[in-house]
């Protein structure tokens, strides 16, 4: 029998574009927004979820306002507590990005991964932090520690990168080599410079790893920074590179797509790029060169 996995991933523009809201109710009418999506996933069968980068906030790093300190909070913290019951409810692994705070003045951009049960199977912490105009996440975030682990869901084995990781194809691979069928990809981006990338470098990652990627992008535009439009465009992609479910550029939807798992198997036993990879001449990779 095929090992089906019914995968969904949830897109949403933030509800309050408004800074003189305190930040805790920004990130509850966020949270809240989510709820329905969440409900809807579950009740559809979705097996896998995948949430949005910070998904209970906006996206804040195109300023450098210290009072977005207070957005972040621990692994085991409220947030992913609330979602562990429905997690639990729906039978449904889950991808929780959030504004992690691992100890006073210590923050990461993390996903934090739940089972099926409701708990904790790990965290990846966002390695690759880019700095520029509309950009600033290295006053925000530290550099990940965690390296590129990956997780034995009750559905399947799968890894994280965060947003700008996906530029790197240094760890997509590492997460092929440790196990991932499914990588998800949870990332705040708007159009622009980028958005040509968004659908040619993700594919490209799962062709040349032999795996499944799942890509979520918010949408709308976010006061009082403005820097663009986030056009959502989330999509399941298998390792043949085909695009499996695809949503709008402006819409809050639940994008959901059946993933076989024998795919991969079917895919790597044409292209051999675990046997035929030549892992003794790459360490230049490992050095930092000029």
């Amino acid at each position: 029998m095929a090992r089906v996995v019914k995968v969904g991933l949830i897109q949403a523009s933030n509800p309050i574009n408004d800074e003189s809201v305190p930040v805790a109710e920004i990130q509850e009418a966020m949270f809240q927004k989510h709820l329905p999506m969440i409900e809807r996933a579950g009740e559809q069968g979705v097996q896998i979820l995948g949430l949005q980068e910070i998904f209970n906030g906006p996206y804040f790093c195109p300023g450098q306002d210290k009072r977005w300190y207070r957005a972040a909070e621990p692994a085991n913290g409220p947030t992913v507590e609330r979602l562990r019951a429905y997690a639990r409810k729906y039978q449904m692994a889950m991808v929780v990005p959030i504004y992690e705070e691992a100890m006073p003045g210590v923050y990461y951009n993390t996903a934090v991964v739940l089972d099926a049960d409701g708990s904790t199977l790990g965290l990846y912490r966002k390695n690759h932090i880019p700095q520029t105009s509309g950009f600033w996440e290295k006053y925000f975030f530290k550099p990940g520690n965690l390296g590129y682990p990956t997780f034995q869901t009750r559905y399947a084995r799968i890894g994280a990168y965060i947003c700008y990781d996906r530029h790197f194809p240094e760890g997509a691979r590492i997460l092929g080599l440790h196990g991932a069928e499914i990588v998800f990809n949870p990332s705040a981006t708007v159009a622009g410079l980028s958005q040509y990338l968004w659908k040619l470098e993700q594919p490209a990652h799962a062709v040349a790893n032999g795996y499944f990627v799942a890509a979520s992008n918010r949408v709308g535009t976010e006061a009082p920074w403005g820097i663009g439009h986030f056009y959502g465009s989330s999509y399941v992609v298998d390792p043949r590179g085909q695009f499996l479910a695809v949503g709008s550029e402006t819409n809050d939807e639940l994008v959901v797509a059946d993933c076989n798992l024998d795919t991969i198997r079917e895919v790597r036993e044409v292209w051999q790029f675990y046997r035929d990879r030549r892992p003794d001449t790459y360490e230049d990779m490992v050095k930092q060169l000029p």
